[in-house]
């Protein structure tokens, strides 16, 4: 029995205070003063052990060492806990997005199980490392929306910031604080450009699609005679043969983010419709729409509408199919 508890103890503790997190996170406190008190309680630990691991190693005191270890374990797993709401809500399952969701949700459950995150990490510098990058970049591109800056601006210092946050974590691998700063420079500037190139795998999170339907038409910003699922092509070609997609997209209070509607026939783009851009703070959604009134011939086949920022992530996905 104490062996048992010596090995799922600390799992069991850290998977509570997990959902503690996750339960504080869903009951809409202020989350952005709690993401950024765990961020900078996190660097703030790493940078200290930084430098007094050796000291502390070398006096024989490495239960400090190793209980400041598992407090950064378990602050991985609260903010990955934290954020993954956010990114479920905004993650597109049908998309390449999903992706990056499902790398939180992993993340969140190797920190969870001390036994499976001391074999991957604990010996591991590099898987260390990825941890606090990956973590940090995670919360901060919730986060930074959150306070009025736009998905797109706060994806990449998401990752720059994550970058340079490797400091203190690259002072064991180089001599100096001046070359680990030069050395996490360098990956903030490479996880920019990852990012970038890279950034339809990651979900606009803190936005998602509030509601989403197809119509005959939009008048006073609500949709007219909406269908769901399916629709005939004789219906479409008594409406004058066009569709309208009607989106309300939620956003944080104080953000403004241009979007556009994309419309696929069959895999083919048949059609981008800019919008106007998103205003938040509405609780039901920043209510948009666009309509092809013309769907070309044969009317019959597989429709979605991709709902994306300027920048070119998927914030949701509609999709209907037009019957024979």
């Amino acid at each position: 029995m104490l062996g048992w508890t010596r090995r799922w103890g600390v799992s069991i503790v850290s998977l509570a205070m997990g959902l503690v997190a996750l339960l504080v996170f869903r009951r809409g406190l202020p989350h952005v003063g709690w993401i950024v008190g765990y961020l900078l309680l996190l660097w703030l630990i790493v940078a200290v052990l930084a430098e007094a691991r050796a000291p502390l190693e070398t006096r024989g005191r490495g239960f400090v060492v190793g209980a400041a270890e598992y407090t950064i374990q378990t602050l991985y797993h609260n903010l990955l806990l934290f954020v993954l709401p956010a990114y479920w809500a905004s993650a597109t399952l049908a998309s390449p997005n999903a992706l990056f969701l499902g790398g939180v949700a992993v993340g969140a459950l190797v920190t969870a199980v001390d036994p499976l995150y001391r074999a991957l990490a604990r010996g591991n510098r590099w898987i260390q490392h990825a941890f606090l990058g990956f973590s940090m970049f995670a919360a901060l591109n919730v986060a930074l929306p959150l306070v009025g800056v736009r998905p797109f601006v706060a994806l990449l210092g998401s990752a720059a910031l994550a970058g340079l946050a490797l400091t203190p974590a690259l002072r064991r691998d180089v001599p100096g604080w001046a070359r680990a700063h030069g050395l996490a420079v360098a990956v903030a500037v490479v996880a920019v450009g990852v990012v970038w190139v890279g950034r339809a795998l990651v979900p606009p999170a803190p936005l998602f699609l509030a509601e989403k339907t197809v119509a005959r038409d939009v008048e006073n910003l609500a949709p007219v005679e909406p269908v769901s699922g399916s629709v005939r092509a004789e219906t479409v070609t008594g409406w004058g043969g066009g569709l309208a997609a009607y989106t309300a997209v939620h956003a944080p209070s104080g953000l403004r983010q241009a979007i556009e509607h994309v419309w696929w026939k069959n895999g083919q783009v048949i059609a981008r419709v800019p919008l106007s851009p998103v205003l938040g703070g509405r609780a039901e959604g920043f209510r948009t729409w666009s309509r092809k009134s013309d769907l070309g011939s044969p009317l019959p086949g597989r429709y979605t509408v991709d709902v994306m920022t300027a920048s070119g992530q998927l914030i949701g996905r509609l999709s209907f199919t037009v019957t024979p």
